[in-house]
């Protein structure tokens, strides 16, 4: 299944970020990224808290994630379990996504709290978009995390920093605060770094703008291959740019 666009990464508790497809470019959407949180951390992976899917299983290629439905990325072996990246289906996952959004950790940087609307009506733009894709990310069998992976290229954020063609953006969050601060954070963002590149030839990096204040984050995008390359001031918020390049993928 190609990858849909995407836009900006994410912090606070990781990020969240919008990736899209090698296909004709899409409408940008209507405002620069700013930091989303994904809590991240540090620490040993532990079995990750979210919801539980029943026979959930891994395969090759555009494998399924048991009743999630086929995935668009993944598996990604992992040392916390196998990682599927499952785009969202609003009507199966905004209950599970609202009760995320309005976490007082990941409300501090998504800034989605709130009724379920908000976030309903977040997921629709991201979808409306055209560039971007909002998954879940499913963990073994549980649905653990949140990314938006979306072409950075064609979305605002390119107006705030060198954007390269088919450069892919993501932004996560980590769902459960059981998750957070174990070093969770840092091995998904490299597994999913990892899936775009390998699934993306014509995309020479993976970028991400968490905002700088967001110090878990940045650490994580760090321990997760990324580097550090310059600080942007966005819309809402001064970001860190982290950028995970294919050249540097057996060195960081």
């Amino acid at each position: 299944m190609p990858i849909p666009a995407v836009r900006g990464a994410d912090d606070a508790a990781v990020a969240r970020d919008h990736a899209r497809p090698d296909g004709p470019p899409a409408p940008a959407a209507p405002r620069a990224q700013g930091a989303h949180p994904d809590p991240v951390a540090h620490g040993s992976s532990a079995a990750p808290a979210g919801r539980a899917v029943p026979g959930a299983r891994s395969a090759p290629g555009d494998a399924a994630a048991g009743p999630w439905g086929p995935a668009l990325l993944g598996p990604a072996p992992t040392p916390a379990g196998d990682l599927h990246l499952v785009p969202v289906v609003p009507e199966r996952d905004l209950d599970l996504l609202a009760g995320w959004m309005n976490d007082p950790a990941v409300a501090a940087y998504w800034e989605l709290a709130g009724p379920a609307s908000v976030t309903l009506a977040h997921l629709r733009a991201q979808l409306a978009a055209g560039h971007s894709t909002p998954c879940l990310g499913v963990l073994g069998s549980t649905a653990m995390s949140y990314f938006e992976i979306y072409r950075a290229d064609l979305d605002p954020l390119a107006r705030h920093y060198p954007a390269r063609p088919h450069d892919v953006g993501v932004h996560v969050l980590i769902g459960g605060s059981r998750d957070r601060g174990r070093g969770v954070g840092s091995v998904l963002l490299r597994a999913v770094a990892d899936l775009v590149l390998d699934s993306r030839p014509r995309c020479t990096r993976v970028v991400a703008e968490p905002d700088v204040r967001n110090t878990p984050s940045v650490s994580a995008f760090l321990t997760a291959g990324f580097r550090f390359s310059a600080e942007l001031a966005l819309p809402g918020k001064r970001a860190a740019l982290m950028i995970r390049e294919r050249a540097l993928r057996g060195v960081l």
